[in-house]
């Protein structure tokens, strides 16, 4: 997977942007010029393999110059079994898909998703509504922030 770069790329203005779960992928798509998001969808994974026709179908959808995959540390800012994990994955995005991968640190994006779901007065089963696609906006909202302060 190529080294992080600073700065949005040229022609990297459609971002999407992944939540990596072990059965859920949360997706967001976004503009770098505009620093604008929003959620897209969930994919459902099995044992973290998502189908990847539902990829390669929300790539030509949107056609991203660059892909973002949270990367899930530990508080301490250690790598965690699911970072090893959703960084494998974002090498497969790569190979499969021949698009740039960055990884963005998503620390607390879960908990912050879920917790503004609830502001917003969801008070479901977060299995029925999963929130893993705003997840995966928080993810590219604190890429974009990071792109705008470099």
């Amino acid at each position: 997977m190529p080294e992080k770069q600073h700065g949005a790329r040229a022609g990297a203005a459609t971002v999407l942007a992944f939540d990596y779960g072990l059965r859920q992928i949360g997706v967001a798509v976004g503009n770098s010029l505009l620093a604008t998001s929003q959620p897209l969808c969930v994919l459902q994974a099995r044992d973290g393999i998502p189908d990847w026709g539902q990829i390669a179908a929300l790539v030509a959808e949107w056609q991203p110059g660059l892909i973002v995959v949270g990367d899930p540390l530990n508080m301490d800012g250690t790598v965690s079994p699911l970072a090893l994990r959703a960084r494998k994955f974002a090498r497969r995005l790569h190979g499969r898909l021949g698009l740039p991968v960055e990884m963005s640190d998503e620390r607390l994006t879960s908990y912050a998703a879920k917790s503004a779901q609830r502001e917003q007065g969801h008070r479901g089963d977060y299995r029925a509504a999963p929130v893993d696609s705003y997840a995966a906006e928080l993810i590219l909202q604190t890429w974009l922030a990071e792109q705008a302060n470099n």
